[in-house]
């Protein structure tokens, strides 16, 4: 219950940013957070991080991705609920839209992530899988095969 909740309200978060970019556009260029954050509109309309993925195929692939994820979801609930949520949302503004709308970039980020661009839902899978790989690094069970006899 608690991974479809957390899907749920990623998903409805970031859909509800979305529509509120498209009533209302992000000014081109505009800058935060002392040039931490830069916000502008970009369009993808291929895979993350441009890999060479066919632009026909993600959906199929995401959907395959985000189904396998919803199997191990007792591993860590919040974790996988995030990624669900904005994996979700990438792949319905995808069927949606043919592309999905990026708009936060991170001029001052460490090596090449300072040229890629990200929305929210891009932000949920990233904290959903620091969340599941910090989950699972601290559980010896998924370190060592159970011992039986013991």
């Amino acid at each position: 219950m608690k991974t479809a909740f957390t899907a749920l309200a990623a998903f409805s978060g970031c859909a509800a940013l979305r529509r509120r970019l498209d009533r209302r556009p992000i000014p081109s260029g505009g800058e935060c957070l002392g040039g931490r954050v830069r916000l502008k509109v970009f369009w993808n309309q291929g895979a993350a991080f441009g890999l060479p993925i066919p632009a026909e195929a993600l959906p199929l692939a995401s959907a395959a991705a985000l189904g396998l994820l919803w199997a191990r979801r007792r591993r860590c609930p919040l974790g996988t609920g995030l990624i669900l949520g904005g994996g979700l949302s990438n792949l319905f503004e995808r069927v949606s839209d043919g592309r999905v709308c990026d708009y936060l970039q991170f001029p001052r980020a460490p090596g090449p992530l300072n040229r890629y661009a990200f929305n929210l839902a891009d932000l949920c899978v990233f904290a959903g899988g620091a969340l599941c790989l910090l989950r699972g690094g601290g559980d010896s069970r998924l370190a060592s095969p159970p011992r039986r006899g013991v």
